[in-house]
């Protein structure tokens, strides 16, 4: 089984005359991210190869991630950075014969639009929710009976579950 992790960068800012590329987390986003990598280290989602949009916002997204997964070194790739899911599914089939789990973490529209594309199955209710928005923050869970990544396709993932930060807001809460 492969398991593919989608997770859309924390909330950025928009500082005047910064150039999109380099645009850093807000406040929010800077509270968030480690509240996911905490999350995706609760549940054990452990990545074992990890693609990342070489924007600021989504390296900065990573660090605590990574961090609280104690996650090998991420790749950087270009093809993630504002990627339709064309692009966004040839990154995932490329991914080595060796990963079993990957993460990527990058941006929106693209990756709402990936998740919608290769998910076939899963929970009606948790699918819903994928298809009305994939927040700042937000971790798509999708797994795969294929053997290969190279053989990945539309309609083939099972959505394993859709998390957001004010998900775990909500339970921090409870």
């Amino acid at each position: 089984m492969l398991r593919l992790m989608l997770l859309r960068h924390a909330k950025s800012d928009r500082p005047p005359g910064v150039a999109d590329l380099d645009r850093p987390l807000n406040p929010r986003g800077y509270r968030t991210a480690p509240l996911m990598g905490a999350y995706l280290a609760r549940e054990g989602l452990y990545p074992d190869h990890a693609v990342v949009s070489p924007a600021r916002r989504t390296r900065e997204t990573w660090e605590p991630v990574r961090a609280a997964l104690d996650a090998p070194e991420a790749s950087f790739v270009r093809d993630i950075y504002e990627a339709p899911d064309s692009a966004l599914l040839a990154v995932i089939r490329a991914t080595p014969a060796t990963a079993t789990t990957l993460l990527m973490i990058g941006h929106n529209p693209g990756l709402q639009d990936i998740s919608l594309r290769l998910v076939g199955s899963g929970l009606n209710s948790v699918r819903t929710r994928l298809s009305e928005g994939f927040p700042t923050g937000a971790l798509a869970v999708i797994d795969f009976s294929t053997p290969r990544w190279s053989d990945v396709g539309p309609g083939l993932g099972r959505l394993d579950r859709f998390i957001a930060p004010r998900d775990l807001d909500a339970e921090e809460a409870a």
